[in-house]
């Protein structure tokens, strides 16, 4: 009989960096942007799509966010955070906030979180969170944020990430 020697790391993938992506993309998500206030006072934000919920007892969400991104000392240094989960109306939002536009934050209209946080006017649901802690995998860092404040909409109709589209629900 012989033994079984464990894996003790990961094979090197068969596939691109594209495939991986399109592979992702099938993976249908809800779209939030996350934002803060910076130590400054300036407003930072992002589109991600990478957002989950990790625990309710405490309540726990996690995101991810690029390590080379603008906004990274932002959030490394703040305390808090919101995740605005948006609405089927809002993907000129999810846009705005994914490209390099200088004030994405210009003629939105947004309410101040608890915590100090910018809350997106329309999002379906809003997490208002301590930031907790970070994991850096990768070339993202994970964030885990303790949900202090959360608020929603029932009944609104989110925006959905598909495959490189943007869509709506559609019950079945």
């Amino acid at each position: 009989m012989s033994a079984v020697h464990p894996i003790v790391q990961a094979r090197e993938p068969g596939f691109s960096s594209a495939e991986f992506r399109t592979a992702l993309g099938m993976f249908a998500t809800g779209v939030t942007i996350v934002t803060a206030r910076a130590p400054d006072g300036q407003l930072v934000g992002l589109t991600a799509n990478s957002f989950n919920s990790v625990s309710l007892s405490p309540p726990l969400v996690l995101w991810s966010l690029a390590q080379a991104a603008r906004s990274m000392p932002a959030f490394q240094r703040g305390s808090h955070y919101a995740i605005n989960i948006l609405a089927a109306d809002q993907q000129a939002l999810a846009q705005r906030f994914a490209s390099p536009v200088a004030d994405r934050f210009a003629n939105l209209t947004l309410s101040q979180g608890k915590s100090g946080a910018p809350l997106i006017a329309g999002s379906v649901a809003v997490f208002e969170c301590f930031n907790r802690s970070r994991y850096v995998e990768g070339d993202h860092v994970i964030f885990v944020g303790e949900v202090e404040h959360c608020d929603s909409r029932p009944g609104a109709s989110p925006l959905l990430y598909h495959g490189g589209k943007f869509y709506t629900e559609h019950p079945l």
